[in-house]
């Protein structure tokens, strides 16, 4: 939270605050530096230029978030530019697209929204299935791993786009499993016979699934490493976005959820014997 608030807030991507994306591909060796340096007289002003990886030349991704009344005109001067520095021949525009500031912002608002629906859809669901101070230490572990996934963005300014807007999706329902398997066996043995304490019984479901807690979370991180590492620029920061949800994930449905429910248990209580006490 203090990333977002004293650290400039969120790098919005074009998908959010307007702009134009070209792909294009060169059929000669060149570099990002290259590029930039034909454009310079374009006045592109906030701008980034991202390769993929290309055996022969390079393909490179052109992101310029500048709003513009012609943005289809914006995507023709870089073709032109790039056509007289490098040649026509050499020079293939792959891909063009273009957001106005207003949709961004539509855009922004409804992805918002999508995170803030589906919080309230668990919380109404987890409440239905088990109990109220179950579903609330579900949402708020949730909302834990959201914020923290969006704060290390911001601290390290990368671009927040519509592929980390899913990777948040994803990072929810993936944490939600988790948080579900330890209450799924906080309600098993909450129905044996017994006579151990609320504490003590959720700390011996919390053991009795860590080992599959982690063993899944291990997994996970190594297959979002791969991606990480041999996905290419284009799922870059969608791979790292999964890979800071799911190790938050898992602590927070260690950490965070259950002590909620105990916390919450303990209200109860505690109103209940002031209750007793006043009657």
């Amino acid at each position: 939270i203090a990333s977002l608030l004293f650290h400039g807030g969120l790098h919005y991507g074009i998908d959010f605050a307007g702009g134009t994306l070209v792909q294009v591909k060169f059929s000669q060796p060149t570099t990002p530096d290259d590029i930039r340096n034909a454009l310079k007289g374009l006045d592109l002003g906030s701008s980034t230029i991202q390769q993929f990886e290309d055996a022969s030349g390079g393909e490179f991704l052109i992101r310029v978030e500048k709003s513009k009344s012609d943005l289809v005109g914006l995507s023709d001067e870089i073709k032109a530019t790039l056509d007289k520095v490098y040649g026509a021949d050499h020079v293939d525009i792959r891909r063009v697209e273009m957001v106005g500031p207003k949709v961004g912002e539509d855009l922004r608002r409804k992805g918002f929204m999508a995170i803030i629906y589906a919080l309230v859809g668990i919380l109404i669901y987890v409440t239905f299935r088990f109990e109220f101070k179950f579903a609330l230490g579900a949402v708020v572990a949730l909302f834990h791993d959201v914020i923290i996934t969006v704060g290390i963005f911001s601290l390290l300014d990368k671009e927040f786009s519509l592929s980390i807007l899913a990777a948040l999706l994803a990072i929810v329902g993936y944490s939600l499993n988790d948080t579900i398997v330890v209450y799924d066996r906080i309600r098993e043995n909450l129905r044996k016979p017994g006579k151990r304490s609320y504490e003590e019984l959720i700390n011996t479901s919390i053991n009795e699934t860590l080992n599959r807690t982690i063993l899944t979370s291990v997994t996970t991180i190594l297959v979002l490493v791969s991606l990480f590492f041999l996905g290419g620029g284009v799922i870059h920061d969608f791979a790292f976005a999964l890979m800071i949800g799911v190790i938050v994930g898992t602590y927070s449905s260690i950490f965070i959820a259950s002590p909620i429910v105990i916390g919450m248990k303990g209200i109860k209580s505690f109103q209940g014997k002031r209750s007793r006490m006043s009657t």
